[in-house]
């Protein structure tokens, strides 16, 4: 897996480390590899193969030993970035949803949507049951939308969105996108704020952050998108 990892990514940034030092670290690594793939499988293993996952995840942690240098104490978690950022594009990149999955797709995001308006509350389970959603394809619809949701939470919390990264900007500009970050994390409520923490700090994946909570995984799934539409609210305002 790691000679392909080699053989497969191609660098504008200049190796600063010998093969040598990269093969050591690429092994001394591989368990940040195992870790970001762990907790993105459960949302992506219907789009990605779980191998696929982690040899795009060790290319990004190639690409992050390249890009730094000699690793130190803050490298893991630079790297933990760079292999989700790896697993995230080429999830986006992929043609995913083949047209009859669209279709489906959207016919049960429909389906959700009335139940939701009937019932004035978020519709469980038992409730889609009742108007002929099968297990199979709900369990379909929650891996697609957590896909999606994944990626569109860390493009926000990244600076991916459709702006310059943090990175790119002066330095009057950081001051005030950081700041503007600050404020909408201040707008999550505690179980918001509590389930980014398990996300991000905890390295918790969307399932096990849903026995946690004591919530079904569309639950989870429908409060992440309120998370990154409250972000984005606050960071792009129209």
């Amino acid at each position: 897996m790691i000679q392909d990892a080699y053989e497969s990514v191609e660098f504008s940034a200049t190796p600063v480390l010998t093969p040598q030092q990269e093969s050591h670290y690429l092994q001394a690594y591989l368990p940040l590899v195992r870790k970001v793939v762990r907790q993105l499988a459960p949302q992506c293993t219907s789009v990605m193969d779980r191998e696929d996952m982690e040899q795009t995840a060790l290319m990004g942690l190639l690409n992050a030993i390249r890009r730094y240098g000699l690793p130190d104490e803050g490298f893991a978690g630079y790297a933990v970035h760079r292999i989700r950022g790896a697993i995230l594009d080429e999830l986006r990149s992929l043609d995913w949803r083949p047209r009859q999955l669209r279709q489906k797709y959207h016919q049960i995001k429909d389906l959700i949507r009335n139940a939701r308006k009937q019932l004035g509350r978020e519709p469980e389970w038992e409730d889609l049951a009742k108007l002929g959603l099968t297990a199979e394809d709900y369990l379909e619809f929650q891996q697609l939308e957590g896909a999606e949701t994944l990626a569109s939470l860390d493009e926000l919390l990244n600076g991916e969105a459709p702006v310059a990264p943090l990175e790119g900007r002066g330095f009057e500009e950081q001051i005030v996108t950081q700041e503007a970050l600050s404020y909408a994390l201040q707008q999550l409520s505690v179980k918001e704020g509590l389930i980014l923490s398990m996300y991000y700090q905890q390295d918790m994946n969307l399932k096990e952050i849903a026995l946690v909570m004591g919530l079904s995984e569309a639950r989870i799934c429908q409060m992440n998108k309120n998370i990154t539409q409250k972000i984005r609210d606050c960071l792009y305002p129209d």
